[in-house]
């Protein structure tokens, strides 16, 4: 027993509040608040993160106990006072982890994609990349170097992901007296919308004083539009997390001289060319449809998405257990579907490629099981015949990608 891993408990727990919204919001016929392409784009890109956190988090805490265990300020008890003032200081450090994330280019690629989402819903809050948790684990660092105990800090940081995930909603409204003190879904809506009034505001996640005291703070008036204020014109899974790696990128290319090259990269995104992102869509972009028609046979979608959450959480409840050939096999297999719900959501005409490397990938794990190594381009060659013989990608294509009539 000592070896389970409760994080594999939070994704049934997330999909069981997700259920209980849906329903609530079918009840008050409040059908907006849920949006099909932006809700599956939140959860594939939630499942990423949770499944290359796995890899990555005992970096996190192992970061936390080196620099608590050399280099702490203070020797900092455990006390009910004390857990007071971490519960403080995690979220100050949090209102200027996430400040920063909006003021500066660099932090603000990874912070970006929380952005993207044109509804607000239990699923935008799954919607954090692993770029951004490096960039916020680095602030965190702040804590164990004061003096406060690195397993003070994991807890505190769980208990304030918590919180957050329930200021993602619209099923709450304004409640005034409370906004005085924490922060509500109303007042983080606020900092999800793309109006001009409510633009960089609201940065707390728990408490809204630091906003009050350092001017960011603004209450809910009119109803707020989410998303960016320059949407996004793809659900590419990879298009979503590096699109604005590659604006900064350009925006460096075209600066002239070391001031305005430095600004690209961490000057403020308010100043960042508008021109960039519609030409590198055009770029990379150039064969995505404009229709605004819906899968018919969406349950395929579906199913691609239950499969990876299942394998997800059976993989963190049994990752210390696993080998490396197991985990590569894992790792590879979401990611890959991932991309191919991306893909189905644009309906693009290449997906079948996609569907050959998951094959390719189950096929080869099975055979490196079996240790039949010698045997790895047999599926390759069966599948290069298949596709010759009978067009199984035309056939897939004309079935997978029927749209709604």
């Amino acid at each position: 027993m000592k070896h389970i891993n409760f994080l594999a408990f939070v994704m049934p727990a997330f999909f069981l509040f997700l259920y209980l919204e849906f329903k609530l919001a079918q009840r008050r016929k409040r059908p907006e608040i849920f949006n099909y392409e932006s809700s599956v784009s939140n959860i594939s890109i939630g499942i990423a993160e949770r499944l290359i956190n796995l890899f990555i988090a005992a970096s996190f805490y192992q970061l936390y106990y080196f620099i608590y265990d050399d280099y702490r300020i203070f020797d900092i008890p455990s006390n009910a006072f004390i857990w007071i003032l971490l519960i403080l200081m995690t979220d100050f450090v949090w209102y200027w982890y996430h400040r920063l994330g909006h003021e500066v280019n660099f932090f603000w690629a990874a912070h970006i994609v929380h952005h993207h989402s044109e509804a607000f819903n239990f699923t935008t809050a799954a919607r954090i990349t692993t770029f951004q948790a490096i960039i916020r684990t680095g602030f965190w660092c702040i804590l164990p170097f004061l003096g406060f105990h690195p397993s003070m800090v994991i807890t505190m940081l769980l208990v304030h992901g918590a919180y957050s995930f329930f200021t993602h909603t619209q099923l709450v409204g304004k409640i005034k007296w409370l906004e005085y003190v924490f922060v509500t879904p109303s007042v983080h809506g606020v900092h999800h919308a793309s109006d001009e009034k409510y633009l960089d505001k609201n940065f707390g996640d728990m408490f809204t004083f630091w906003d009050r005291l350092f001017g960011t703070f603004q209450s809910e008036e009119e109803k707020p539009k989410y998303g960016l204020t320059h949407p996004l014109k793809s659900y590419s899974f990879l298009w979503q997390h590096f699109h604005y790696y590659f604006e900064i990128f350009e925006l460096y290319k075209r600066s002239k001289g070391f001031k305005a090259k430095f600004l690209a990269v961490f000057g403020s995104p308010a100043h960042m060319d508008q021109n960039i992102r519609p030409l590198l869509e055009k770029r990379f972009l150039q064969d995505k449809s404009t229709s605004n028609k819906r899968l018919r046979f969406r349950n395929y979608l579906y199913i691609q998405l239950a499969i990876c959450i299942l394998f997800l959480t059976v993989f963190t409840y049994s990752f210390e257990t696993l080998t490396i050939a197991d985990k590569v096999f894992v790792l590879s297999f979401i990611l890959i579907t991932l991309i191919n719900c991306g893909a189905l959501l644009e309906h693009r005409k290449w997906i079948y490629y996609l569907e050959y490397a998951r094959i390719y990938i189950i096929t080869s794990y099975f055979l490196y099981e079996e240790n039949l190594i010698a045997f790895f381009l047999v599926p390759l060659l069966i599948m290069f015949c298949a596709e010759q013989l009978f067009s199984l990608g035309k056939r897939y294509r004309d079935v997978i990608l029927q749209l709604e009539t």
